[in-house]
Parts: C-alpha cells; sequence; structure tokens
C-alpha cells in the first residue's frame, strides 16, 4: 500500500514537472497537481504511522513468564 502511494506521488510530480516544462511558467493545472501531491503524502504518512503503531505494539507484547517459586 504505501509502495503503491509512493508511486503515485512520484507520478504526480512527473506530470507536474511536464507541465512546467510544456507552459514555462506555474499554471492553475499545476496547482491542482500540488494539491493533489499533498493528499497523497498525508495518506503516506497515515499509512507509516499505522504500520509504526503495529511494530510497536508487537515489540511491547512481550510474553508473560510466571515462574513459581
Amino acid at each position: 500500500m504505501v509502495q503503491d502511494l509512493y508511486k503515485q506521488k512520484r507520478s504526480l510530480e512527473l506530470k507536474w514537472q511536464l507541465e512546467y516544462e510544456q507552459s514555462g511558467k506555474y499554471t492553475l493545472n499545476m496547482v491542482e497537481i500540488d494539491k493533489k501531491i499533498k493528499e497523497v503524502i498525508t495518506e503516506i504518512k497515515a499509512e507509516e504511522r499505522k504500520i509504526a503503531d503495529r511494530e510497536n505494539a508487537i515489540i511491547n507484547a512481550a510474553p508473560q513468564v510466571s515462574v513459581a517459586t
């Protein structure tokens, strides 16, 4: 999932760059692309946060060992 989001972000960045090279200036279409890139970055951060939370839960879920004396 995260890798797909990174690919989507890169694709949007390339689209932005192509738009700039074709027009030579900052256009309204580039504004929309910027908004989409920001949305994808937000999604990436959320997914990475979920992954980190799962990893922390696994690490913190140490087995409870009781030793009878």
